[in-house]
């Protein structure tokens, strides 16, 4: 693991001790075992994948400077699990990170995953999945300082930009499959006038109902 992240540190996608103290705390053996160390998205079953060490990096990284101690935190589509512990890393597991994943069977091997190494989140409630769609969010724990979208919606969600806090940040991904896909940063000012910036192409699996997503291919 450290070996990777130093690779991703000499290209500069990693810049901030911040994120490469979080991520070198997490595993990314614990969450996949396909090729966990390389840089590149992996399959983790049910037309889901665990995104490449690269777009983790930038993710945490464009997060960062939201980050602060006891905040609440939004993951929509945890998937494996690894960047909803990644984030709480973050924020020193001082405040609550909720993941969402709505395929039963990889909410329950999320949950095996954490398990391994930081079971200790989940007893604490410091890490909380819930399963369920994630385009709702979780409206037991907002606002969300931060959301961080793991798949790629049509449009953004109303319910997580009203889920989102003042001098808040969202980082989804937007766009159809086959078809030009950006990540937006979208942020929330004190007023709460939302600012919308789109940043980087990108090719995410598409965020979506259960039934769509297992009978995709």
């Amino acid at each position: 693991m450290k070996k990777l992240l130093d690779q991703l540190k000499l290209e500069e996608v990693i810049k901030s001790d911040l994120v490469y103290n979080s991520m070198i705390q997490v595993d990314r053996g614990d969450f996949t075992d396909s090729f966990p160390y390389f840089d590149s998205p992996q399959r983790i079953g049910f037309n889901a994948t665990i995104s490449a060490p690269h777009m983790h990096a930038y993710a945490l990284e464009y997060l960062a400077p939201y980050c602060s101690e006891k905040i609440h935190i939004l993951d929509v589509g945890s998937g494996s699990g690894y960047l909803t512990v990644a984030l709480s890393k973050m924020i020193n597991d001082t405040g609550v990170v909720i993941g969402i994943e709505h395929i039963d069977d990889l909410y329950k091997k999320s949950i095996e995953n954490i398990s391994k190494h930081h079971k200790n989140l989940l007893d604490e409630k410091k890490v909380i999945l819930s399963n369920k769609d994630g385009r709702e969010g979780v409206k037991d724990y907002a606002p969300y300082k931060i959301i961080h979208v793991g798949a790629a919606a049509e449009e953004i969600p109303q319910h997580l930009i009203e889920q989102l806090d003042k001098n808040g940040r969202m980082f989804i991904p937007v766009g159809k499959v086959n078809e030009d896909q950006w990540i937006y940063l979208v942020d929330k000012d004190e007023k709460g006038k939302i600012n919308k910036q789109k940043i980087m192409c990108v090719s995410y699996v598409p965020l979506t109902d259960k039934e769509a997503q297992l009978n995709r291919y």
